[in-house]
């Protein structure tokens, strides 16, 4: 049986300038769908004090199969239909996962996974 690790993912959405409202209103619609989700520890959005145009979206996970899981659900179309209403200037999105100190010195040779970016 293999361990599970807890794993997370973060995303710096900017907004078109004059659209960062709209878009903290649609990202909003994530936090209980999302949090509610099976294997969901925590699920956060958050806005930039000082770049008005820049939010953030965390989630973290009790392993990488409870993240996968949630990506493939219709919630995460949010993000396509941003970008296609020219809501969003950017989108960086990244998946982490917890390592020991001896992984972190890059001691073991074990590759970081980046989903997109």
């Amino acid at each position: 049986m293999s361990k599970q690790i807890p794993v997370s993912h973060m995303a710096f959405v900017r907004a078109r300038a004059g659209r960062s409202a709209e878009l903290g209103a649609r990202l909003s619609a994530l936090i209980e769908p999302s949090r509610a989700a099976a294997g969901c520890l925590s699920f956060s959005l958050q806005h930039s004090q000082c770049d008005p145009d820049l939010w953030l979206v965390s989630g973290f996970w009790t392993h990488q199969q409870a993240m996968t899981a949630y990506f493939n659900t219709p919630a995460m179309e949010i993000f396509a239909e941003l970008v296609q209403d020219l809501v969003v200037n950017s989108l960086d999105f990244h998946t982490f996962k917890e390592v020991s100190a001896f992984e972190a010195t890059g001691q073991s040779g074990a590759w970081v996974h980046k989903l997109a970016g």
